[in-house]
């Protein structure tokens, strides 16, 4: 039943990222946390993302532009690292509170509470025209790599100050697409070293590595259907944003972020 329950979130969730405007790892994050603990979940989905990002890479490495991926795409992924081990050492800070509803006993977490400030947000951000319109001068893409790694490290949220910070470096539509395609695939190569660094650094055992072993049927399924979801939905539609969509995924992501916070997800 958990595979069939993965294969239709995913298929759905991949999907919905060209109707909705979310990117792939923002939409799959959730899922995930419905299977693995949060940062076992965040990567999970970093792996997901990588996989269909080298895919995409195949297509549009030729459209890097190297001038602007060394000062944005080096600093992103050494802070991917930064926050990846970060993440680690959230993940070992003790329980904040326990509570019980019902039969039930619910944990919150300190890593809980970050990755759902984040997803919280990161969706408000996409959602609102001020924040995701914004247009930041190119002299600050160092600046731009930092945020968008980092917080890419943390919890999987790179898109947004990707974007934002590329917008107007002087790039072509298809070097924007090859550029950032580039900067997310370092990242998440970063990032996952990092994930596995901590995990044996901070507590002695790859927990991170026994979590994925264990659950690698769940993140085979995922993968897969990530990219058939991603092939559907391209093939369904040509307009990348309709914004009912947009909205109800938003508040679907931020009630997710709230549960998490909450310690009723895991």
């Amino acid at each position: 039943m958990d595979y069939i329950i993965v294969a239709i979130t995913v298929i759905f969730g991949a999907g919905l990222t060209f109707f909705s405007g979310f990117g792939l790892g923002t939409i799959m994050l959730p899922v995930f946390c419905l299977f693995f603990d949060v940062p076992t979940a965040v990567g999970a989905t970093a792996i997901v993302h990588l996989a269909n990002n080298l895919f995409k890479f195949v297509l549009v490495s030729k459209y890097i532009h190297f001038s602007t991926l060394w000062r944005f795409g080096i600093p992103a992924a050494i802070f991917g690292a930064v926050g990846g081990f970060l993440l680690g050492k959230i993940d070992r800070v003790p329980i904040l509170h326990t509570y019980e509803l019902g039969d039930q006993t619910f944990e919150v977490t300190t890593i809980k509470v970050v990755v759902g400030c984040l997803m919280i947000f990161f969706a408000i951000f996409d959602l609102s025209p001020k924040l995701s319109n914004l247009n930041i001068d190119k002299k600050y893409l160092p600046l731009g790599g930092v945020l968008s790694g980092f917080f890419g490290g943390v919890s999987g949220h790179q898109g947004a100050f990707r974007a934002t910070f590329l917008a107007k470096s002087g790039l072509t539509k298809e070097q924007f697409i090859g550029t950032s395609n580039a900067v997310s695939l370092g990242v998440d190569v970063a990032r996952l070293i990092a994930y596995f660094t901590a995990a044996a650094y901070l507590v002695g055992e790859n927990k991170f590595q026994a979590a994925l072993t264990s659950g690698q049927g769940l993140l085979a399924t995922g993968i897969l259907f990530a990219f058939l979801g991603t092939f559907l939905g391209k093939q369904l539609v040509k307009k990348t944003t309709i914004h009912g969509i947009q909205r109800t995924v938003g508040v679907m992501l931020v009630l997710m972020g709230i549960l998490m916070i909450a310690g009723i997800l895991t």
